[in-house]
């Protein structure tokens, strides 16, 4: 009986260290993504206002700013996607090193 709580301590230890390893990769990879996408976004919108002084029309501007918004809108969707399925990839490499744990509950 003691042999099994210790082992069962050991593997919830060795569980608990995986999954933090996992949280600390994942998040790190997402906040990666989010600076390139927060930096992409910034270069994207500079250009957009140095096309809109350099507009020699109303209708060039608005032009210019309804690309710019199009762009930004599907660019927007775009990284939230991806960063939802990053979310759902990270919950799924955290669960992982429990499924045995919880299998046997199943049981």
């Amino acid at each position: 009986m003691l042999e099994e709580m210790q082992k069962a301590t050991k593997e919830n230890m060795d569980n608990a260290m995986k999954s933090i390893g996992v949280v600390s990769k994942g998040v790190q990879a997402i906040a990666v993504e989010v600076a390139d996408y927060s930096k992409k976004s910034f270069e994207q919108s500079s250009a957009t206002v140095e096309k809109l002084f350099g507009a020699k029309t109303l209708d060039k501007a608005i032009e210019v700013q309804s690309d710019f918004v199009k762009s930004a809108y599907e660019g927007y969707v775009a990284q939230m996607t991806k960063v939802g399925e990053m979310y759902v990839d990270l919950a799924k490499e955290v669960y992982k090193p429990y499924e045995g744990v919880f299998g046997k509950f199943a049981k």
